[in-house]
């Protein structure tokens, strides 16, 4: 069920659309997840409804990637099969980092497009999609700065329970592999009253989780001058009655401080789950990637954490065939991935992404290279995550039960949902009937690599607002959309298909293990297509599905 939330501030409107239907297709990261959230919010301002469940709505936004291999082709071959609907009036817009890079050449390519917007333009996007239909010729927008903070929009929320709440956007780092700056732009910082504000009204609202979004949260407060802001950003956090889990993405390693530690653990409701990308554990690759740290200083975080977080679960992203990479540079992440003991791992094959500094660097390895280190590396992560897992078994853990994280509960008569750690937990129910948003106390019986396993009655259901704010957005949207599946931004697949460094979270692998922190943990169960994207507008998601969304690249 979505929720429909206002800005606290003005915003471009002024756009009626008459009732006309949309569709959102989502592709990438959390924060593109959540830009949707937006786009749906001005939509459903401007007067636009989501398309009834099997219908062609009047209006396709794809919200695009820039950083998965050949997302260009892809783009222009979803474009090209919603030619045919053109002839009955419907209009298409294309926004995100893709549109922000390729800008114009989109409408040259595919001149049926009626709309094209960057990233630092989404609030334009009603007003454009009426302009177009009113001049009846593409319209193109793009913004070299952010003017408005995609926080002052209006949302349509994907769950009753669990909300992202961004922080910042955009980005500073300058690694080689990653294309995400030049299209985000460089780091802009909320205030930390408007970020409490709005967790606050979330809170009111029913919301018992929240994630904290950005490129790189911990280098939050950089903008105004606070180098210790992300931490007390989080005990702040822990003074807002009524919210019980928070949880953050994504870190840098660089960044990460001790300050953060010491807020993490001394404020009850920061969930002990923390997403570290690694990228490679050899310190030749790292430096050639520009990660401003190494390997030593990587395990002497962990370290750090788990002396204060003794049970966090820690979890990480890997590139394996980075450029120049040899045997030894391999064998040294081994080695890492052997002692670092990960709770998940995003595992990658590297490819060339064009603008990126490492598109042309020398030492580019071989396809047959790359795969068999994939492979090795893969094998060994989940074996090293199915070893973390196994050592919950017996364990006692808090589930708030969620919509569509099992994607086979209904075959076997289970419910699922995030441990405190993050970790999938999927359990059965007996007699006792939680609702999502609920918090289930449960003993874990085994485990698996990628989720645990509660096969006994749980130990006891507590009914929160969350649960009663879910009750009555699946009683408002009837029973059809209340019987209906969570699937919204970024449903992971269930096995692991070739992922490349930087793929959004439709084409990534499912984790190792535990999901990653904070709103992305991986699913288990059959999944779309790698290639396909996510649809907001669509009936009734949920913030399950959503949080397969895999972590952002830092």
């Amino acid at each position: 069920m979505a929720h429909l939330t206002h800005p606290a501030g003005p915003y471009p409107g002024g756009v009626t659309a008459g009732g006309r239907t949309y569709e959102i297709r989502t592709y990438g990261c959390q924060m593109n997840a959540h830009d949707s959230e937006r786009l749906a919010g001005l939509l459903d301002e401007a007067g636009y409804r989501p398309v009834g469940d099997g219908q062609t709505p009047d209006v396709i936004v794809f919200n695009t990637c820039a950083v998965r291999e050949n997302a260009a082709d892809r783009l222009y071959g979803n474009l090209g099969h919603l030619l045919p609907h053109k002839k009955n009036g419907m209009q298409i817009a294309v926004g995100g980092c893709l549109a922000q890079m390729e800008r114009t050449r989109i409408t040259q390519r595919a001149p049926w497009v009626d709309v094209v917007y960057g990233t630092h333009n989404m609030g334009s996007l009603p007003a454009l999609l009426e302009r177009a239909r009113v001049r009846n010729e593409a319209q193109a927008e793009f913004a070299e700065t952010l003017e408005t903070f995609p926080s002052l929009l209006p949302a349509r929320r994907q769950s009753a329970y669990s909300a992202w709440v961004s922080i910042s956007v955009g980005c500073n780092n300058t690694c080689t592999f990653c294309i995400v700056p030049s299209l985000r732009g460089r780091e802009r910082d909320r205030r930390p009253g408007d970020i409490l504000a709005e967790i606050g009204a979330l809170v009111a609202d029913g919301v018992l989780e929240v994630t904290l979004l950005g490129q790189n949260v911990n280098s939050y407060g950089a903008e105004f001058g606070d180098r210790k802001a992300f931490g007390k950003l989080l005990r702040s956090c822990g003074q807002i009655e009524g919210l019980e889990r928070v949880r953050f993405t994504s870190p840098h390693p660089r960044d990460f401080t001790d300050d953060v530690i010491d807020a993490m653990a001394q404020t009850p409701n920061v969930m002990p789950s923390l997403h570290m990308p690694l990228q490679s554990g050899s310190d030749t690759v790292l430096k050639a990637m520009r990660r401003a740290y190494r390997r030593d200083r990587y395990l002497a975080i962990l370290d750090r954490v788990r002396a204060a977080i003794p049970d966090a679960a820690i979890t990480t992203d890997i590139i394996v065939g980075f450029p120049g990479e040899t045997d030894q540079d391999f064998e040294d992440t081994l080695d890492l991935v052997r002692r670092a003991r990960f709770a998940g791992a995003f595992t990658f094959r590297y490819s060339i992404r064009p603008g990126t500094p490492a598109a042309t660097m020398d030492g580019q390895v071989p396809a047959n290279v790359v795969q068999e280190r994939y492979e090795r590396l893969a094998a060994l992560a989940e074996e090293t995550t199915f070893a973390e897992n196994q050592k919950l078994a017996g364990a006692t853990v808090e589930v708030m039960v969620a919509e569509g994280e099992g994607r086979k509960d209904a075959a076997t008569h289970r419910m699922s949902g995030r441990a405190r750690d993050n970790r999938l937990v999927h359990f059965a129910p007996h007699e006792s009937a939680p609702r999502p948003g609920d918090l289930a106390t449960v003993t874990i019986t085994r485990a698996a690599p990628h989720y645990l396993l509660a096969d006994a009655p749980p130990l006891s259901v507590r009914r929160t607002r969350a649960g009663d704010a879910w009750a009555a957005a699946a009683a408002a949207a009837g029973p059809a959309q209340a019987a209906r599946p969570a699937a919204t931004a970024g449903a992971p697949p269930a096995t692991r298909p070739a992922a490349t460094a930087g793929a959004p979270p439709a084409t990534r692998p499912a984790p190792a293990g535990a999901a990653p922190p904070a709103a992305r943990p991986a699913a288990t169960g059959a999944a779309p297509p790698a290639a396909a994207p996510v649809l907001l507008g669509m009936p009734a998601p949920g913030p399950s599905a959503r949080q397969g969304v895999v972590p952002l690249d830092r």
